[in-house]
C-alpha cells in the first residue's frame, strides 16, 4: 500500500533575467490538470530522498540544488483516485511537503502514461494554469524562496 505521505517539487530554472518553472499536465485519464512535480514517499524513505527521487523519474533532471521550502499541506483522498494510487481503505488524507528543485531549462523526460505535456513557464503563467489553492499557495512560496535564494 502506498503511504499517506507525498512531496511536491517545482522544477525552476533561469533564463536571461527570469525564472521559469516547469509543471506538468496530467493525462485525462487522472485528473487532466497542470500541477509540479508529485509523488508518494515510500516506506523508510524520508521526504528529502523522496523529492530527489521523484524528480528524476518525471522529468530526467538531476537538480543542482534542492531546498525544502516550509510549506506542507493535508488533502482528502478522493474515492476515484484510491484504486490508481493503491492507498489503504482507512487512509483519509494525505500530507504533501514542498520542495523546490534548481534545474537547467531543458526539455524533460515525461512518461505519457502520467503527463501528456509540460511547459516552462513565468510565475504569473503558472499561477494561471495551477487549480488547486495549495498548489498555487505552494508555488507562491517557492517564487519567494527563489527570489531569496538570488
Amino acid at each position: 500500500m502506498r503511504q499517506p505521505v507525498q512531496v511536491l517539487i517545482y522544477p525552476v530554472g533561469c533564463t536571461g533575467d527570469d525564472w521559469k518553472y516547469l509543471l506538468l499536465r496530467r493525462v485525462a485519464g487522472r485528473g487532466g490538470f497542470w500541477q509540479g512535480i508529485t509523488g508518494g514517499v515510500r516506506e523508510g524513505e524520508d521526504i528529502t530522498a523522496a523529492a530527489r527521487r521523484e524528480l528524476p523519474e518525471e522529468t530526467g533532471f538531476t537538480p543542482l540544488e534542492l531546498q525544502k521550502i516550509d510549506y506542507s499541506y493535508s488533502f482528502p483522498v478522493e474515492d476515484k483516485w484510491r484504486h490508481i494510487y493503491q492507498y489503504a481503505l482507512d487512509v483519509r488524507e494525505i500530507v504533501e511537503y514542498v520542495f523546490v528543485a534548481y534545474v537547467d531549462v531543458q526539455e524533460p523526460i515525461i512518461d505519457h502514461n502520467e503527463h501528456d505535456q509540460w511547459k516552462w513557464c513565468s510565475f504569473n503563467e503558472a499561477l494561471e494554469l495551477l487549480t488547486w489553492s495549495e498548489n498555487i499557495e505552494a508555488l507562491k512560496r517557492c517564487r519567494d524562496a527563489v527570489r531569496a535564494h538570488g
